[in-house]
C-alpha cells in the first residue's frame, strides 16, 4: 500500500505555475485597413458625404468675423472682429424673440414629444398579434416619408379657413376653427404636426431595445406576483433607461434646432413675431437681408451651445453610470 502511494507520488509532477495571459499581437495601422478594407468601402460614400457637405462647410464660419460681402469672398472682405456677436449681447429685439420662441417650442417638444414615442412603443410591443402590430407600425411609419410641404399642405386642407373641418363646421351652421394663420395657437400647430410626421418613426429604437429585455425577467416578476404596472416600472423601464438617456442627450444638443423647413413655411402666415426661431433669424438675416455677417456669428454660437450641451449631458450620464454617447 505505502509503495504504490510512493510510485504515484514519485511519477506526478508538479503543475506549473500559470503565468499572466498573453496579449493578442497589436494589427499596424496597414494591416487592419487590409483586414477592413470592404467595410470601409461600403462606408466611403457616407464619410464623402459627410465631409464634403458637414465638415468641408464649417470652413466658412470665417465670415462671422468678417463684414463678408459675397462678391469680394472670404480674402476680400474685411475683417470685422467679435462685432457680428454684439447682437448677442446688446438685447436686439429680433435675435430676443427668436431665442424666446426656440427656447419655448425646444421646451415643449421635449416635455411633450419626446415621451410619445415611449408610449407608442409599449403599446405595440404589447399587442399579441404580429400582423397587426406590423400594420400598425406601417401606417404610423408612413408619415416620416412624407416632405415638410405636403405635411404642411395637408393640415392647411384639413385645418384652413376653407379646409375640411370648418366647411363641416360651416354646413351645420357652427363657427368656425381659426387654427391656421392664428399666432396664438401657432405652437401648438408646429408641435401636433412633429407628432403626428416623426413620433411613428421614433418607435423603432424603443422597440429594438425592447426586443432586447429578456422574457425570464418578467417570468419571474410575475412568479413573485409583480402586476402589468409594477413590471413595467421594474423590468421594462430600466431596460429602456440606456436608450432613453442616449436621445435625451441627443435632443439636448439639437434643443436649439427646433425645425426651419416646417416653420419656415408657415411663418408669413403668422408673422415673424409669432414664427421667428433661430433657424429662421439666421436665415433672414442672412439670405434675405443680406447680413451674412451676423447670420453666421449666431448660427456659430447656436452651434458651440449644442456641442457643448452634448458633452455636458454625456459627462453627467457617465456620473449616473450611462454609457450616454460616448464612453471614457
Amino acid at each position: 500500500m505505502t509503495m504504490t502511494v510512493q510510485r504515484a507520488d514519485q511519477g506526478s509532477s508538479p503543475a506549473a505555475p500559470a503565468g499572466p495571459p498573453a496579449r493578442p499581437r497589436r494589427l499596424s495601422l496597414a494591416a487592419r485597413i487590409r483586414r477592413d478594407r470592404m467595410l470601409l468601402l461600403f462606408a466611403a460614400p457616407g464619410m464623402l458625404l459627410l465631409v464634403v457637405f458637414h465638415y468641408l462647410p464649417l470652413l466658412g464660419n470665417v465670415i462671422a468675423f468678417q463684414d463678408y460681402l459675397p462678391f469680394l469672398g472670404f480674402r476680400g472682405s474685411e475683417w470685422a472682429g467679435l462685432h457680428n456677436f454684439s447682437v448677442l449681447v446688446t438685447g436686439d429685439s429680433d435675435f430676443l424673440t427668436a431665442l424666446r420662441n426656440t427656447l419655448v417650442l425646444s421646451l415643449i417638444q421635449t416635455v411633450f414629444v419626446f415621451p410619445i414615442p415611449i408610449l407608442l412603443a409599449l403599446a405595440l410591443n404589447s399587442l399579441l398579434s404580429e400582423r397587426v402590430k406590423k400594420l400598425v407600425q406601417s401606417i404610423l411609419y408612413l408619415p416620416h416619408f412624407l416632405s415638410w410641404v405636403i405635411v404642411v399642405s395637408l393640415f392647411q386642407q384639413i385645418l384652413g379657413g376653407s379646409g375640411m373641418i370648418n366647411q363641416f363646421l360651416r354646413q351645420q351652421g357652427w363657427g368656425v376653427l381659426n387654427v391656421i394663420g392664428n399666432p396664438d395657437a401657432f405652437f401648438t400647430l408646429l408641435t401636433s404636426q412633429v407628432v403626428w410626421k416623426d413620433s411613428g418613426w421614433a418607435t423603432i429604437l424603443f422597440l429594438a431595445a425592447l426586443s432586447r429585455i429578456d422574457v425570464e425577467q418578467y417570468e419571474a416578476a410575475a412568479v413573485d406576483g409583480a402586476s402589468r404596472l409594477r413590471q413595467l416600472w421594474h423590468v421594462t423601464l430600466p431596460g429602456l433607461r440606456g436608450i432613453i438617456v442616449l436621445l435625451l442627450i441627443l435632443k439636448l444638443g439639437d434643443s436649439l434646432t427646433v425645425g426651419f423647413e416646417q416653420i419656415i413655411l408657415q411663418q408669413p402666415a403668422v408673422g415673424q413675431q409669432a414664427g421667428e426661431v433661430l433657424d429662421t433669424y439666421v436665415y433672414n438675416n442672412g439670405i434675405v437681408n443680406g447680413d451674412w455677417g451676423t447670420a453666421a456669428a449666431v448660427g456659430l454660437v447656436k452651434g458651440l451651445v449644442g456641442a457643448a450641451l452634448v458633452f455636458g449631458a454625456n459627462k453627467l450620464a457617465h456620473l449616473f453610470g450611462e454609457a450616454g454617447v460616448y464612453q471614457r
